[in-house]
């Protein structure tokens, strides 16, 4: 899978400074699941907040500045991208992350195992 070079110290920059959602997922559920994930992980010309491998999951999370049209629009062709080079792509808002946390582990969880299953 390609990766744009340019934007790997911006991942870097990214996984410094994790929103709180971001960093509630990842410490308290993606940081010890058995599936390896990457935090702020660079695929093509995009960065994706969690990548599993094992799994071709990407999961995003998505605050209030994803909601306008051109937003929309852009987190679109994101995923078509994502799509394109065999990954499944979850997407979850930051108010599923802090009000339904446990159903968005489970949704994570049971994607993982079902996308690993698959692939072997």
């Amino acid at each position: 899978m390609e990766q744009n070079q340019n934007l790997k110290n911006n991942a870097q920059t990214l996984r410094k400074n994790m929103t709180k959602e971001e960093a509630h997922l990842w410490y308290q559920f993606l940081c010890r699941y058995p599936f390896r994930f990457r935090r702020q992980y660079v695929i093509g010309n995009y960065i994706a907040d969690f990548y599993c491998h094992q799994a071709k999951l990407v999961v995003e999370l998505d605050g209030s500045q994803h909601y306008s049209p051109e937003e929309k629009e852009y987190d679109q062709r994101r995923t078509n991208y994502l799509q394109s080079q065999g990954l499944f792509v979850l997407r979850f808002s930051n108010s599923d992350v802090m009000g339904r946390f446990r159903d968005v582990c489970e949704a994570i969880d049971m994607t993982a195992k079902e996308r690993t299953a698959q692939n072997p």
